[in-house]
C-alpha cells in the first residue's frame, strides 16, 4: 500500500456516471456510495455514505453540459460546482489525496485575453479546484497545454490520439496509402502532424478565417486531397459550423474522396447534431468524454470509451509509477 493512503476510492458527480461506472470496472473495484444533487433552491450538496479518511480518492467530474437521471437540464457551472463541493466535502472528511478526474475540462477556450478587459476563465477554474482542496488533476487532450501551467498542483493531461489512431489503422487499412490526415485550422497543425506521424499518413491543412465566434469561412486548403479518403482531427466540436465547413471544402474545393472526422470532446451546442447529420461527413467519431446527448441521435456520430485509458492512469497515479507510457 501507498504511504497517503490505505485504499482507492473512485466517486461520480451527475455529469458523467456512466464513464465512472466504466473505469471503476476496469479498475476491478465498485463504484463509491455518494449523492449529488441540489436543493430546492438550485443550491449544489453532496454526501458521502462511505469512509475515505486515509484513502486514496478520485473523483471522476466532467466539466460539461449535463441532463440528470431525472431527466432536468444542467449546466457547466452545476457541473463545475459539483466538482468543487464534493471536493471540499472529502477534504474535510480527512481524504489521504484527492485527484480531481475532469475528462473534460470547460472553460479552456478562455485561456488567454484576446480583447481589452477579457477574464482568463480557464485560470479562475484551476485556482478554484486548487483551493477547494484537490491535490492533483487528471484530464484529456487540454484546449491548450499551457492551461496545465495554470494549476500549482500536478497535472497529468492524457492524449486521445492513441484510442483514434488503433481505430483508424483498422478502418483505413486497406486503403491506406490514399489516406490523408487534415488540421482543420492552423491552430491544430502540430496536433494533426503528430497524429499523422502515428498513422504513418500525409497531412494536408484547412486554412480558414473565423470572423466572429461559433462561425468560420475557409478560404483555402494547403495540400492536396484529390481522391483521398480524409481523416480530420480536431481536440473539440462545439456548434459544428468549423468542422462540416471543412468537410465540405474538402469535398467540393479538394475533391477528397470522403471524410471521417474525430474530436476527443463532443460539447455539440446548438445546431451541431442537426448540422453533422446534414454534413458531407461520413462518420464523426467522439471520446466519450462528454456523455452523448440525451434523447439525439445521429447515425453519423460514434463514441469510443475513454475508460481502460483513465482506469489505467489511475492505476499508475494510485501505485505511484510513471504515466508517461500512456502517451506512447
Amino acid at each position: 500500500m501507498i504511504a497517503h493512503g490505505k485504499d482507492i476510492k473512485v466517486f461520480t458527480g451527475n455529469s458523467n456516471p456512466q464513464l465512472a461506472s466504466d473505469i471503476c470496472k476496469e479498475l476491478g473495484i465498485p463504484l463509491g456510495t455518494s449523492e449529488v444533487g441540489a436543493f430546492s433552491d438550485g443550491e449544489n450538496f453532496a454526501s458521502f455514505y462511505e469512509t475515505v479518511r486515509g484513502s486514496d480518492v478520485f473523483v471522476v467530474q466532467s466539466t460539461c453540459a449535463f441532463v440528470d437521471k431525472d431527466g432536468k437540464s444542467h449546466s457547466v457551472n452545476d457541473a463545475l460546482m459539483e466538482l468543487l463541493i464534493m471536493i471540499d466535502a472529502l477534504k474535510r472528511a480527512s481524504a489521504g489525496r484527492i485527484t480531481a478526474v475532469i475528462p473534460y475540462f470547460g472553460y479552456a477556450r478562455q485561456d488567454r485575453k484576446t480583447k481589452p478587459r477579457d477574464p482568463i476563465s480557464a485560470k479562475l477554474v484551476a485556482d478554484l479546484i486548487t483551493t477547494a482542496g484537490a491535490d492533483r488533476v487528471l484530464t484529456m487532450d487540454l484546449h491548450a497545454n499551457q492551461i496545465q501551467g495554470f494549476f500549482d498542483i500536478p497535472v497529468d493531461n492524457l492524449l486521445g490520439s492513441p484510442i483514434f489512431v488503433d481505430h483508424f489503422i483498422r478502418k483505413f487499412a486497406a486503403v491506406h496509402a490514399d489516406t490523408m490526415v487534415v488540421s482543420p485550422d492552423v491552430g491544430s497543425v502540430a496536433r494533426a502532424r503528430a497524429f499523422a506521424q502515428k498513422l504513418d499518413m500525409p497531412m494536408a491543412i484547412v486554412d480558414k478565417r473565423r470572423q466572429k465566434a461559433n462561425s468560420s469561412e475557409v478560404m483555402n486548403i494547403i495540400g492536396d486531397v484529390k481522391d483521398k479518403h480524409v481523416i480530420l482531427l480536431d481536440d473539440m466540436v462545439d456548434t459544428g459550423g468549423s468542422l462540416c465547413h471543412a468537410a465540405k471544402a474538402l469535398v467540393e474545393l479538394g475533391g477528397a474522396k470522403d471524410v471521417t472526422a474525430c474530436a476527443s470532446h463532443g460539447v455539440l451546442s446548438g445546431p451541431a447534431v442537426q448540422r453533422i447529420g446534414d454534413s458531407v461527413l461520413d462518420e464523426v467519431i467522439f471520446l466519450n468524454t462528454i456523455p452523448p446527448k440525451a434523447g439525439v441521435h445521429c447515425d453519423k456520430i460514434k463514441y469510443i470509451s475513454v475508460a481502460h485509458m483513465f482506469a489505467e492512469a489511475i492505476s499508475h497515479i494510485y501505485m505511484e509509477t510513471s504515466v508517461s507510457p500512456l502517451f506512447l
